[in-house]
C-alpha cells in the first residue's frame, strides 16, 4: 500500500480517537458531577447527553463545510472545536456551561463522522477501502480505552479528578489539528464540486504513484462521468436514490437501538448495579475498552475479506445473544455473567456495526451528495445516541434493567431481518461501480 495513502489515512481517521475519548470520558466523571451539583435524574440526563445533541447538530450541518470549503479545511477545524470543547468543560463552573461545553465537542464529533470517513473512502482503493475508512473506527475505539484508563489513572486525583479527565484530551487535540496540515484535498473534492481536473489529477498521482498520464486521465473521467450522471441537478431526495438513504438512516438506526452508546456512557454505573465497588466498576470498564480495540482488529482484518454484509450478520447473532442473557441475568439475579455478557456484547459491537457503519455509509452514495448522505446517516444515528443518552437514566430508573435490555435484544432481531433483506455488499467494489449497482439514477 502506498506509505502516502496510509499516512493520510491514518490523520484523517485521528478525528475518530477524539470522538472516542470525548464520548466516553464522561463515563467517569459523571456521577462526580451529578453530586457536586446536586443535579436531578433529568438534569444529570441532559448534562451528559449535551454532547449528543452537540453532534446532532455537527451532523446534520457537517455536509456543508465538507462540501463547500474542501474535506481538508473542515477535518482541520474539527481540531480547533475538540481542543475548545475540552477546556471549557474542563474549566466549567456550574451545569450550563458545562453543557454548553459538551455541546461544543459534540459538534466536533458529528462533523468528524461525516468529513472523515468520507475523505477516506475518497482516497482509497476498492481493494483496502474497507481496511483504511475503518481505521476511522479504530480510532474511535482506541480513543474509548485510552478515556477509560486516563480516566482510572486520573481518579486519584482529589475533588478536580473529573477536570482533569475532561481537560486532558486538549493534548491529542493540538497533535490532531498540526497533522491536518500535511494532508491532501481529496482529489473528488477537486473534480466533481471545485471543479479543478488538474488538482484533481494531481493528487490522484500522489495516490497512484505509478499510474500513467493516460491512467490517471481515465480515472478523472470516470469519477466526473458518474458524478454527472447523479449530478446535483437531480436533487437529493428522489426515488434514484431510495436505496442508499434507506439503508444509511437504517444502519445508523441499528447501530444505537443495540444500546451501545447507553453501555458506554454508563458502563461504570451498570457494573455498580450488580454489586461491584466503583473502583472495580471504573477498572472493567477499562475491559470494555480492552475488548472493544481487540475486536475491532478482527472486524478491520475481516471487513475486506468477509465483506460488510457478512460482518453485519455475524454483530447480529452476537447482539442477541448477548443482550439476550445480560436480560435474564437481571431478571434472575445471577450477576456473576453481566460483565461477560457485557464484554460480548461489545466484541458482536466491534465486529459487526462498528466496523461496518462509517464504511458502508460512505460508499453508497454518488460523489457529490457523498457529504450529504453521510450526514444524512450521521445525524440518524446521532439523534438516537442522543435521545438513548439523555433518557437512559431514566430508563433503568423506572423500568428493571433485564427490560430494558431485552428491548435491546429484540431490536437487534429486527436488524437481523433488516440485514437479509436490504443490505447489499460492497467489497472490492469501486464507488462508481457500487452506484450501478444500487441503481442510482
Amino acid at each position: 500500500m502506498n506509505s502516502r495513502l496510509f499516512l493520510w489515512s491514518v490523520v484523517s481517521a485521528l478525528a475518530g480517537f477524539l470522538f472516542g475519548f470525548d464520548t466516553v470520558v464522561i463515563s467517569g466523571a459523571e456521577k462526580t458531577i451529578q453530586t457536586l451539583w446536586n443535579l436531578s435524574p433529568s438534569i444529570h440526563g441532559w448534562a451528559m447527553g449535551a454532547a449528543l445533541w452537540g453532534t446532532v447538530l455537527g451532523s446534520l450541518i457537517g455536509s456543508w463545510p465538507t462540501d463547500n470549503f474542501g474535506r481538508k479545511k473542515t477535518l482541520l477545524s474539527i481540531g480547533i472545536l475538540f481542543l475548545v470543547g475540552s477546556l471549557w468543560s474542563a474549566l466549567a463552573t456550574e451545569v450550563y456551561g458545562f453543557m454548553a461545553a459538551r455541546f461544543i465537542g459534540g459538534v466536533a464529533i458529528g462533523i468528524s463522522t461525516v468529513a472523515a470517513p468520507l475523505y477516506i473512502s475518497e482516497i482509497s482503493p476498492p481493494e483496502s477501502r474497507g481496511r483504511l475508512a475503518g481505521m476511522f473506527q479504530f480510532n474511535i475505539v482506541f480513543g474509548i480505552l485510552v478515556a477509560f484508563g486516563s480516566n482510572y489513572l486520573l481518579s486519584n486525583l482529589g475533588e478536580n479528578s473529573w477536570r482533569w479527565m475532561l481537560g486532558v484530551m486538549a493534548l491529542p487535540s493540538v497533535v490532531y489539528t498540526l497533522a491536518c496540515l500535511i494532508i491532501p484535498e481529496s482529489p473528488r473534492w477537486l473534480l466533481s464540486r471545485k471543479g479543478d481536473r488538474a488538482a484533481g489529477i494531481a493528487v490522484l498521482k500522489l495516490i497512484t504513484p505509478n499510474a500513467s498520464q493516460s491512467e490517471l486521465e481515465a480515472s478523472a473521467d470516470a469519477m466526473t462521468a458518474a458524478s454527472e450522471e447523479a449530478g446535483s441537478a437531480k436533487g437529493f431526495w428522489r426515488m434514484g436514490m431510495k436505496t442508499p438513504i434507506l439503508i444509511a438512516v437504517l444502519v445508523a438506526f441499528f447501530n444505537q437501538l443495540s444500546g451501545i452508546n447507553a453501555i458506554l456512557y454508563f458502563a461504570p454505573r451498570i457494573f455498580e448495579l450488580t454489586g461491584l465497588g466503583q473502583k472495580a466498576a471504573l477498572l472493567q470498564s477499562i475491559g470494555i475498552g480492552v475488548t472493544n480495540l481487540v475486536f475491532t482488529f478482527v472486524g478491520l482484518w475481516l471487513i475486506d475479506r468477509l465483506g460488510r454484509r457478512t460482518l453485519l450478520y455475524i454483530g447480529s447473532f452476537g447482539y442477541i445473544a448477548s443482550l439476550g442473557l445480560c436480560s435474564w441475568a437481571f431478571f434472575t439475579e445471577h450477576f456473576a455473567i453481566v460483565p461477560a455478557c457485557i464484554f460480548a456484547f461489545i466484541a458482536a459491537h466491534a465486529i459487526g456495526q462498528g466496523a461496518v457503519i462509517w464504511v458502508l455509509i460512505s460508499e453508497i452514495f454518488p460523489d457529490k451528495f457523498r457529504a450529504m448522505g453521510q450526514s444524512l446517516g450521521s445525524s440518524t444515528h446521532w439523534v438516537f445516541a442522543a435521545l438513548l443518552t439523555t433518557f437512559f437514566p431514566l430508563m433503568v430508573t423506572a423500568f428493571p434493567a433485564g427490560s430494558v435490555f431485552l428491548f435491546f435484544c429484540f431490536m437487534m432481531v429486527l436488524q437481523l431481518v433488516w440485514v437479509k433483506v436490504m443490505v447489499p455488499e460492497t467489497k472490492g467494489r469501486t464507488l462508481e461501480e457500487i452506484q450501478k449497482d444500487l441503481k442510482i439514477s
